[in-house]
């Protein structure tokens, strides 16, 4: 391979989620079929016309030293907390100048995605200038509030010097960044590069302002059923957090270091809908768009794809128009295509989802299990896919690739693509 069109491999994993507070864990939670959703607790959220969400299953106040933890708004801290997982399971240490990883920090980069930010910090630290005046704000909110302060801490957690970069693209923003890194690599900018997604919007406005949209369930009597993907009652995502955070390396600078190898990171197909600031496009041409893209540009045959992880998150609409799109691409082969919906366990992490989906889609490669969809009682009959329910299901021996697809509104597409080694 030239400079200009190096493989990219997964190296390390981590992930903070509503079903487990490590990459582990979390993975025991899909294969389980377990929901992360559950009742809002607190005072703030008695009144609200959603009261459901899927909180991290650790808090992560649990993990981080208080001190670190009192500087870093909730997401940086899911961010931190994934990229050490996952930096760690690499086999590197910190900090990247350890001579045993043959890695200097000018050839390793981080790309940490959010679709919010910091909007936590934010909205409580005006609360505290009402309440109780300018003295009582935090000298370190505004490095807490911006949408790139989890990609700055995990690029000083590890040294990165090749750049550190924080694409926002609502919810396609975790597979965006992922994206962008094996771009980083592929084109010779780095050898190594830390990349996911993070997100903690659980907060009253948010969480109005959604359900006021009608995007969110108000299945509030039945949180843990109230993400269904596909099935005939979806009403709208539940609002998940947590984060998702990969160590893509290039194959050569992997192999030259012995480091294990979970599949290789083949590329990502990009495009936007150009048709509304919230709705999907209905018949998925933006979304078939990126896919065609992902097939034209990189080395991939459709006939390798056995395993879908789809954005679904339990939307009318967006449901829909994602199966559309896929038809539309892999036409008859799309019925031997293991679709998952994991979003029906871990609800909607906005800009996380494409952080922890990828993790979950290397997991799958890697373990040859595709996660199954809960919840799914009443199929659509216009969802013509073949979606793994019930039980995870066994995928191929050989040679074979899965797709990791994240949209956001703004009609961002992203569809990432993974393949056993």
């Amino acid at each position: 391979m030239t400079a200009e069109n190096r493989t990219v491999v997964v190296t390390g994993i981590g992930a903070f989620t509503p079903l487990g507070g490590d990459a582990a864990s979390f993975w025991e939670g899909l294969m389980e079929g377990r929901s992360g959703v559950a009742v809002l607790t607190e005072e703030w959220a008695a009144d609200l016309p959603v009261r459901i969400a899927a909180r991290t299953a650790v808090e992560p106040g649990d993990v981080l030293p208080r001190p670190l933890a009192r500087k870093l708004d909730r997401s940086a801290q899911f961010a931190l907390i994934a990229a050490r997982e996952a930096w760690a399971d690499a086999g590197f240490e910190t900090p990247a100048t350890d001579e045993s990883s043959k890695l200097a920090p000018e050839r390793l980069g981080a790309v940490i995605a959010s679709g919010i930010g910091g909007v936590t910090t934010l909205l409580d630290q005006y609360d505290v200038l009402k309440e109780k005046g300018v003295r009582k704000v935090s000298p370190h909110t505004v490095p807490m509030l911006m949408p790139n302060s989890p990609a700055a801490n995990v690029g000083l957690e590890v040294g990165a010097r090749a750049g550190v970069h924080t694409p926002v693209s609502a919810c396609a923003s975790g597979a965006e960044a992922i994206g962008y890194a094996i771009e980083m690599i592929r084109t010779g900018r780095a050898d190594v590069v830390v990349a996911g997604g993070t997100e903690a919007a659980i907060h009253p406005l948010p969480i109005v302002a959604f359900s006021n949209m009608m995007a969110m369930s108000k299945n509030n009597e039945n949180p843990q059923q109230a993400s269904r993907p596909y099935d005939k009652a979806r009403d709208g995502f539940v609002l998940g957090e947590g984060a998702g955070v990969v160590v893509l390396e290039s194959a050569e600078h992997a192999a030259a270091r012995g480091a294990r190898v979970y599949c290789e990171a083949v590329g990502q197909g990009l495009s936007s809908d150009a048709h509304h600031i919230a709705q999907p496009e209905p018949t998925g041409s933006g979304v078939a768009r990126a896919i065609a893209q992902l097939f034209e540009q990189n080395d991939l045959d459709k006939a390798d794809i056995v395993h879908v992880n789809a954005h679904a998150t339990s939307t009318p609409q967006g449901d829909l128009a994602e199966i559309k799109a896929l038809r539309k691409e892999l036409g008859e082969h799309l019925d031997h295509v293991a679709v998952s919906a994991t979003k029906s366990m871990t609800g909607h992490l906005l800009g996380g989802a494409g952080g922890i989906e990828t993790v979950a889609t290397v997991l799958a490669l890697h373990h040859r299990l595709a996660p199954p969809t809960v919840n799914l009682d009443d199929p659509d009959p216009e969802i013509e896919a073949d979606i793994v329910q019930g039980e995870p299901r066994k995928l191929p021996e050989g040679r074979i690739a899965a797709l990791n697809n994240s949209f956001g509104f703004g009609g961002h597409n992203v569809v990432l693509a993974f393949r056993t080694i």
